[in-house]
């Protein structure tokens, strides 16, 4: 029987480009080769769709060199019509190959153009099975606006603070709306990740160089206030064959001299940050935080996977938001989180992909 084709989808046009193809660059370095067949597919920082070497190593995390998806001159041709699942690439030289029928796209795609429901809906209308979140749950987290109306609709908790567009994002109008809450503030894109954009103001001189910095990445801004609580994380999984969603143990972002969990301390190996996983939590926490992702996951028509991120109050937890194709590196939270709850890497990896092909 030959084994399922799998399409791994990387790169793309948004600032999360770099993250995107190191995660790409992990996922493919840990998917069983003896259960699927691998097609590397990056998309430029152009938007233009590659056949990439099925190279690993070309993508891994290195911080004084991020990996990216570099314009080769090839050009992936996707099925013509609906139900053709054949995938082609046209070479350099304007020949055109067969690379065979495709089973699954697992788009690891961070940003937009790849987390907000774009293209999903491009292989909904394809009939191309693909891993992760659906066209609305995509969308949905990857706009943080939205995301707080359908949580809030669903009378889960979350951070209190305002949204503002650039036609109205004077500093003035903002301390002004932002009266009834107490500094410190987090100003963050409302369609962005990585914590790109994203920075804390103590003060209302900060402010200024803040709102600058998240809307060179959305023309939306969320001012927030600071919560005080405990920096959780915990994996939801769809579930299989009628099953319900579950998750994971959850892990604890412990900072110890950075200001918060920035782009650096993320990704470049900065100082000031420890990811924690399992986090150290009492068993009636533990229940909490796992029963509200759960209900924040539903509150969202969760699909496939999502990361949902907590503050962990005295009164209980407040969702930050969710991700939902969160970091997929090795040491990323998300799975380190299931790796703590009994999965390895690679079953994780084959987890996402078996449920999208039993969805079909």
């Amino acid at each position: 029987m030959n084994n399922p084709v799998v399409v791994v989808l990387f790169g793309g046009r948004s600032s999360e480009h770099s993250i995107s193809s190191a995660t790409a660059g992990g996922v493919m370095g840990a998917l069983d080769r003896d259960r699927y067949r691998v097609i590397p597919v990056g998309i430029t920082r152009d938007g233009a769709f590659v056949l990439e070497a099925d190279d690993p190593a070309r993508f891994a995390l290195d911080p004084a060199h991020m990996p990216e998806v570099l314009d080769n001159g090839t050009r992936i041709l996707w099925p013509e019509s609906a139900g053709d699942r054949v995938l082609r690439v046209r070479e350099v030289d304007g020949s055109v190959r067969e690379l065979g029928r495709v089973d699954v796209v697992l788009p690891i795609l961070h940003g937009s153009h790849g987390e907000d429901g774009t293209i999903q809906g491009f292989f909904d209308t394809l009939e191309l099975p693909y891993a992760g979140g659906g066209v609305i749950d995509s969308a949905l987290c990857m706009d943080k606006h939205f995301m707080k109306m359908a949580l809030d609709a669903a009378d889960v908790p979350v951070s209190p603070g305002i949204t503002v567009r650039a036609h109205e994002a004077d500093a003035e109008s903002v301390l002004r709306r932002m009266a009834a809450h107490p500094m410190p503030w987090f100003v963050k894109p409302a369609r962005a990740g990585s914590s790109v954009g994203v920075s804390k103001v103590r003060v209302p001189e900060d402010l200024d160089e803040a709102l600058r910095l998240a809307f060179a990445e959305d023309d939306k801004v969320l001012i927030e206030r600071g919560v005080v609580g405990r920096e959780v994380e915990v994996g939801v999984l769809e579930g299989r064959s009628g099953a319900p969603a579950r998750a994971s143990l959850p892990g604890e972002i412990v900072l110890n001299g950075r200001e918060f969990y920035d782009f650096e301390g993320k990704y470049l190996g900065g100082d000031g940050v420890d990811v924690v996983c399992p986090a150290d939590l009492t068993a009636e926490e533990i229940s909490a935080v796992q029963q509200m992702a759960l209900r924040a996951f539903a509150a969202v028509d969760g699909r496939g996977l999502a990361r949902v991120d907590f503050f962990l109050t005295a009164d209980g937890p407040i969702v930050n938001e969710l991700n939902t194709m969160p970091g997929f590196t090795p040491i990323s939270m998300f799975p380190k989180c299931w790796i703590a709850s009994g999965m390895t890497y690679r079953d994780l990896i084959s987890e996402l992909i078996d449920t999208a092909l039993e969805r079909g």
